[in-house]
């Protein structure tokens, strides 16, 4: 049987390029889209993308949500159903601007890859987090061992990734020159540094002790005196592996050289904190760890900004709205607060209208 469709690898290129070039789409982003495509042609038997039908697109539907995962075996998650139905359908959508197709296929045609109200709600509907307190990081980060120059490589990198909340892929990608104890910043330079939407901007330290500072500051030295490495060599090293007496692989010590993805970090990661005896975290989770930090100390709009671009954020409300979830538990204390007489601040419409031009005006 016909693996493949010669015109529709072509548009395919196409699309994906354009996806890249004119989107400006990652290429986790590009690859995810090839999936969804490639799941639609399998199911339609590679028949030409020109010979596209409204019922092509339900019957695909059907057929999705009788699929399992290939590693558990358990049905598609509604959240999979909708992001491949989404990718398909601007998929489509873009197909029926193109020369070639637009007299066949009609724009509104794709609006059938579109999943009932309720199965798109469910899809979108967040999960409760579990977030890693403060105290168990620096728990799993107090009895990591230190022996050996891999170790304390491991040891640093997680508590960098507390010190500045910075992403996997950033870390991955980042040179001793971009940390500046000086100042207790990190430069997260886009033109070297693998940031969300190649955005350049500085990330202070955050205040999570003088002990987490310490054991990245000491990881640095290590770097500068016993590897002898220089200001352009990654900040968490590559393991070297070998070969021993007999054979087998063996961490042989560190390469001057950047992971090429985020795989070994997240190991150390689950690693870290099974040794220590709690439940997994990734990098990624530190964020929402740091930004319950931020909600607890900051007093006022202006230090949570400041709380909110250490992050890479242009607005405040992308920090609350991807990681400012407030625990059930903090949230009934709220609630009960709210029981207990409080002192309350009058002010007259004219004073609120005031405070709201003022804030346009500084936006302006």
């Amino acid at each position: 049987m016909q693996k493949y469709n010669t015109n529709n690898e072509r548009i395919k290129r196409k699309y994906l390029r354009f996806l890249k070039q004119a989107k400006g789409q990652n290429e986790a982003s590009i690859d995810a889209v090839a999936k969804a495509v490639a799941r639609f042609e399998s199911y339609n038997k590679y028949k030409d993308f020109k010979a596209f039908h409204f019922e092509q697109a339900i019957g695909f539907k059907k057929h999705l949500a009788n699929q399992t995962h290939h590693k558990t075996g358990q049905p598609l998650s509604l959240a999979t159903l909708n992001s491949t139905a989404r990718h398909l359908k601007a998929f489509i959508e873009w197909l029926s601007q193109q020369t070639g197709y637009k007299s066949r296929i009609s724009y509104t045609d794709a609006e059938y890859f579109n999943l009932l109200g309720k199965e798109t709600r469910t899809a979108k509907a967040k999960r409760r987090k579990t977030v890693a307190t403060l105290e168990q990081i620096k728990h799993v980060i107090s009895v990591m061992p230190t022996c050996s120059l891999v170790e304390r490589r491991n040891r640093a990198l997680v508590a960098f990734t507390l010190l500045t909340g910075a992403r996997d892929s950033a870390i991955a990608s980042m040179k001793v020159k971009h940390i500046d104890f000086d100042a207790d910043t990190v430069y997260q330079d886009a033109r070297e540094v693998k940031t969300k939407f190649s955005k350049t901007f500085t990330t202070c330290f955050a205040p999570v002790g003088d002990e987490i500072r310490n054991i990245v500051f000491e990881w640095v030295e290590c770097l500068r005196d016993e590897c002898l490495f220089g200001n352009d060599a990654p900040l968490f090293p590559k393991t070297k592996m070998g070969l021993d007496d007999d054979h087998n692989f063996k961490v042989l010590g560190l390469l001057d050289q950047h992971w090429r993805n985020t795989s070994g970090i997240r190991k150390i990661f689950k690693d870290a904190f099974t040794m220590a005896g709690l439940p997994s975290f990734n990098p990624h989770s530190f964020r929402d760890t740091l930004t319950r930090l931020g909600q607890n100390i900051c007093q006022t709009p202006e230090e949570f900004k400041a709380w909110s671009q250490n992050f890479g954020h242009d607005e405040v409300m992308t920090t609350f709205n991807s990681y400012g979830e407030v625990p059930e538990s903090r949230q009934s204390e709220i609630f009960k607060q709210f029981k207990e007489p409080r002192k309350v601040i009058n002010q007259s419409a004219d004073e609120i209208a005031e405070a709201v031009f003022r804030k346009l005006d500084e936006r302006i």
